[in-house]
């Protein structure tokens, strides 16, 4: 078998198992998109065929191809995503009252950390002979699989809702992607997403169901704790924003298997944050029973009201140890200037999220101030302008004259 390394997919729900050969987004048994799929792997095979040092050279995730659900004949489409930048932060720890050090995704190829879980989709649809491929999305997630899409030379159709940003409807377009607008939330238009896919055959990107788009997503887990080996400390803490949910799963199931194969000698917990206008997850966690399903931030890229991850968010939080937080947008947008005044990192608002989750979990307690934190940056900043400029205040603006620097610099 081409996926000898792959046992199955199980339902999160009921613990049904289907062949991982097959295209299947959900347990069938449940209703909608409740019965979502894990895949399970032989890790004695997985460990057979991962032979790559752990010396900190990572040229793009599939360094980590033995750890990914890919036919052995599949050719990879990729634009070098992955292998992104593990930066001390000193000014910032200055600030936040911790040591903190960043994990920059915003320089994956097409500016944001879905470019992990976009490389595995293309390349499963384009070896599995599907000529076309979807996604819904609130920006990221349509840019990035637009670009694979374009590199793999699959078409592409976006459902994004109607309010995304421009900024990130400019690389899908740019990348010949379809892009239609719904006219309603990000809810609705992944609802149509998948009823499209059902209608038409085409094959759905959505990480939130599709099981192998987390896999893809979990070597952030395997850089960070391959990173950690080289540092000769694992993290405290590491820090993920959480919309759909997926993100911070994919993140800890990677650093549990380095763990548990024993490549590192520790784990960190695992720290999610949500915007306090959007806590689904965040409330299912702590179980409180007066949770809704709106959405209202303007982190649109977590700014998610029905989480379709949400089982495997919290097991990750459970299974680390770890908790969750929420942050108002003041505090989110008040993280995005801190990010960048102290370390030069441009982080659009949902990848500034974990810096305020940082300082609301030191108030907290939750944080020590010994403790070593790690947070994650998952898109690059000109992705939403919108937000920095009301992170900012915008430029300030003169006369073409000199008296006019020297009222303001002269001391």
């Amino acid at each position: 078998m081409a996926l000898a390394h792959v046992t199955t997919l199980e339902c999160t729900l009921c613990g049904a198992e289907y062949d991982p050969e097959q295209v299947i987004y959900t347990c069938p048994e449940h209703d909608g998109v409740e019965g979502i799929l894990e895949v399970k792997y032989d890790y004695d095979v997985v460990h057979d065929r991962f032979d790559a040092d752990l010396d900190g050279n990572i040229d793009t995730q599939w360094k980590y191809e033995a750890f990914l659900p890919v036919d052995d004949e599949a050719d990879p489409v990729t634009l070098n995503e992955g292998g992104t930048d593990l930066f001390d932060a000193p000014r910032l720890s200055d600030a936040l009252g911790v040591e903190t050090l960043v994990k920059d995704d915003g320089r994956n190829p097409t500016g944001c950390f879905k470019d992990r879980a976009s490389s595995v989709a293309v390349t499963k649809a384009r070896h599995a002979g599907r000529d076309v491929i979807c996604c819904a999305s609130t920006g990221n997630a349509a840019a990035s699989l637009s670009g694979y899409a374009a590199r793999g030379g699959l078409d592409c159709r976006i459902f994004v809702p109607g309010d995304a940003p421009e900024g990130k409807l400019a690389q899908p377009l740019i990348y010949g992607a379809d892009v239609l607008a719904v006219e309603g939330t990000y809810d609705e238009a992944y609802d149509l997403s998948v009823e499209v896919t059902e209608e038409f055959g085409w094959y759905n990107r959505n990480a939130a169901i599709n099981p192998f788009q987390v896999e893809g997503k979990r070597t952030v887990g395997h850089e960070l704790a391959e990173q950690s080996v080289v540092r000769g400390e694992v993290p405290d803490w590491v820090v993920f924003s959480m919309g759909d949910g997926c993100t911070i799963a994919g993140a800890w199931k990677g650093f549990r298997e380095f763990y548990e194969l024993g490549y590192v000698d520790d784990h960190p917990k695992m720290l999610g944050v949500q915007a306090d206008g959007a806590t689904a997850i965040h409330d299912a966690f702590h179980g409180h029973e007066d949770a809704d399903d709106v959405a209202e931030t303007l982190a649109d890229s977590i700014a998610v009201g029905r989480p379709r991850n949400t089982v495997k968010a919290c097991r990750a939080l459970e299974e680390s140890d770890g908790t969750s937080v929420v942050v108002p947008d003041e505090a989110i947008l008040d993280a995005m200037k801190l990010l960048g005044s102290n370390e030069g990192i441009f982080a659009e608002p949902a990848a500034a999220t974990p810096v305020a989750g940082v300082r609301e979990a030191l108030s907290r307690d939750i944080v020590d101030e010994d403790d070593t934190v790690v947070v994650c940056s998952t898109g690059f900043g000109l992705k939403d302008t919108e937000g920095a400029k009301r992170a900012t205040g915008g430029v300030t603006r003169i006369e073409p004259d000199i008296a006019e620097v020297t009222d303001r610099y002269s001391t």
